[in-house]
């Protein structure tokens, strides 16, 4: 195993899970590491407090002339349930089939990590790096990243830079280099409906009271019609078009086809909003989901009952130019119009998060091209991501650098799923990216 390897694992073996209070102690043992692993690299490194996890910022010295380049990653994990499903111990890595297997290889640790000991290796080969360098690690991003808004406001100067790079997105197909030049953003919410003040007889009260968990139901399928669309009135009045040269683009991306996503989701077959492409709908169209559902008795055999309340979570996924406090207003407007009599209505707004757009042959949209190239020995493609950090928009509003997505996991990575992984080949390709971007931006 090379030197990289056995650093990515000791990186790997800290539980670093953020929204586990019982892992406090090893999200913040696991920033601490980062800090001497930073500094042995030649850079400077400090702990930042915060009021939940703690944020590291590391640097070279920065000199007079150069670009600011800040790349940014976090090292908190997602919770390892449900653990029987683990092929491997989740925090005891193993190489298998050319994969790392643990939690957090792709999400995010393998993906920062690979940036970090490419700049330390351009450091030890040269003496310096081309650009003046900031990294900072967050250890809230799994649950919304908190206190990350908050310190960029209050560190402006600390980190004022050019441009931001971060790899904490996916590649489209093996060997395929990818940069994103969009993300969708996300607006989410719970529905709690009440109907009695208590479980009631099903037999004795059955008919003459309305069931909460038939007004959940009612209340999920009032979303969509039957191909898929969304039914919240306004949702799609501020929804920016596709460009062609985007779908003609994206027809030619390898590994996005139907085909594709059917093989990768294990999905009978493919659903959703007519006239685009799955490549279309998870990059560019906004989406209504519905993540969890329950109400009323959930054990073996049967109990009739009429429960006293059910729920449901729904998430948002938006695009550019919808806002999430329009839509999650338009959301509610929704529920309210379509609750059935008899019960009452609780909508409990939660995380949001912006959609972001840049373009992707601006002058270091083009840097970034030259040095997947580099990397990877091929041409990149350009992408929008379906998935959301919300963060990034608020690093361009509050920094106002703009960010090169330039992700390296794969679709089947199984990223928040038991068995986790991250191919060696992209953990080393990720070292020479790093070398290749930051001397492409000092140019």
């Amino acid at each position: 195993m090379t030197s990289e390897l056995e650093q990515l694992f000791e990186f790997l073996r800290f539980p670093s899970v953020s929204t586990d209070s019982r892992h406090a102690g090893d999200v913040r043992a696991c920033a601490e590491w980062l800090v001497a692993k930073a500094t042995s690299l030649g850079m400077s490194a400090d702990l930042h407090e915060t009021p939940g996890h703690p944020l590291v910022v590391a640097k070279n010295q920065h000199l007079d002339g150069r670009p600011t380049v800040l790349i940014y990653g976090h090292y908190d994990v997602q919770p390892v349930d449900p653990l029987e499903l683990w092929s491997s111990a989740p925090f005891e890595p193993e190489i298998r089939d050319g994969r790392i297997w643990a939690r957090g290889a792709s999400d995010n640790k393998g993906q920062m990590f690979a940036h970090l000991l490419g700049a330390g290796k351009t450091i030890a080969e040269k003496g310096d790096l081309p650009v003046n360098l900031i990294f900072l690690f967050e250890g809230e991003e799994e649950i919304g990243s908190p206190n990350l808004a908050a310190f960029l406001k209050e560190n402006r100067e600390l980190l004022a830079c050019d441009v931001i790079a971060v790899s904490d997105t996916g590649m489209v197909a093996p060997g395929t280099p990818t940069m994103g030049y969009g993300l969708r953003g996300i607006t989410c919410c719970e529905v709690i409906v009440r109907g009695p003040d208590k479980d009631l007889h099903s037999g004795l009260f059955g008919g003459a009271v309305a069931n909460p968990a038939t007004a959940v139901a009612q209340l999920v399928a009032s979303l969509h019609d039957a191909e898929g669309k969304v039914l919240v009135e306004g949702f799609y009045d501020d929804v920016r078009p596709l460009e062609s040269w985007e779908r003609e683009m994206w027809a030619k991306v390898p590994g996005v086809s139907d085909g594709d996503f059917t093989e990768v989701t294990g999905s009978p077959s493919l659903f959703g909003e007519a006239g685009y492409t799955a490549a279309e709908q998870t990059w560019a169209r906004p989406t209504a989901e519905v993540n969890g559902i329950g109400g009323g008795y959930q054990g073996e055999g049967s109990k009739t009952v009429i429960p006293a309340e059910a729920m449901a979570k729904f998430s948002f996924r938006l695009v550019p130019d919808q806002d999430p406090a329009d839509i999650i207003k338009k959301v509610q407007a929704h529920f309210e119009k379509h609750c059935p009599a008899g019960v009452t209505l609780e909508v409990i707004p939660g995380h949001d998060g912006r959609p972001y757009h840049v373009d992707p042959n601006g002058e270091y949209g083009k840097a970034a091209q030259r040095a997947l190239k580099t990397a990877f020995d091929q041409e990149p493609v350009l992408i929008r991501e379906g998935g959301s950090i919300p963060i990034i928009e608020d690093l361009r509003e509050i920094l106002g650098a703009d960010t090169l997505l330039l992700g390296l996991a794969l679709a089947d990575a199984q990223i928040h799923s038991p068995n986790e992984n991250f191919p060696v080949e992209n953990f080393e390709s990720g070292i020479r990216l790093n070398q290749a971007l930051l001397e492409e931006l000092g140019k």
